[in-house]
């Protein structure tokens, strides 16, 4: 579950990087339709189309489930539903920053985690606070560089590149659906 707002290089190379090295056997990527503290989402919808762009039988881009707000609910939901999988949850070091502040966290350090750098956190430090180092695949091992999707949406509205970061097919879809552009 994340925004997604847009999809970045970043992201599939981590979620290809997960499936090849048979981290998981699959990947359901579930962008969110709101989040508490972000103001700044374009549709949904949109964020889904861009997202089939990277779908594969191993990366699976979920559309049913995108109205569940807090990761503990979808987690709930999805149990539900693979109830006989093993489940983890990818999120980026810069998530395990407040991760005592989400609903219901204790509950949601019960699953299994894969956690990937980024910017420098030290993620080993907040999974000490959290006392559940057992629960989490580290991969301090990936080299992404450093790119945020507020990152490339500010240059978006900026009308700066976005190459490096965003793929051509994303680009010419931001372009076609004028997304990321300063209102006025």
């Amino acid at each position: 579950m994340g925004s997604f707002n847009p999809v970045h290089k970043a992201h599939i190379k981590i979620a290809n990087y997960i499936v090849k090295n048979k981290l998981v056997d699959k990947i359901l990527i579930i962008p969110t339709p709101n989040y508490w503290d972000k103001k700044d989402l374009v549709d949904v919808n949109h964020r889904i189309k861009m997202l089939e762009f990277y779908e594969t039988d191993k990366i699976i881009i979920e559309k049913k489930l995108t109205n569940i707000v807090y990761t503990y609910d979808l987690i709930t939901e999805l149990k539900k539903i693979y109830k006989n999988d093993e489940l983890y949850l990818i999120m980026g070091a810069d998530n395990i920053i407040s991760f005592d502040k989400w609903k219901n966290y204790e509950e949601l350090l019960k699953m299994n985690f894969i956690i990937y750098t980024r910017n420098d956190i030290d993620i080993h430090y907040y999974l000490d606070k959290l006392n559940k180092k057992d629960k989490f695949i580290v991969l301090d091992n990936i080299k992404c560089y450093n790119v945020s999707s507020s990152k490339v949406r500010e240059n978006l509205y900026n009308n700066k590149s976005v190459n490096k970061y965003l793929d051509k097919e994303v680009i010419n879809y931001i372009n076609d659906n004028k997304l990321y552009k300063k209102e006025g």
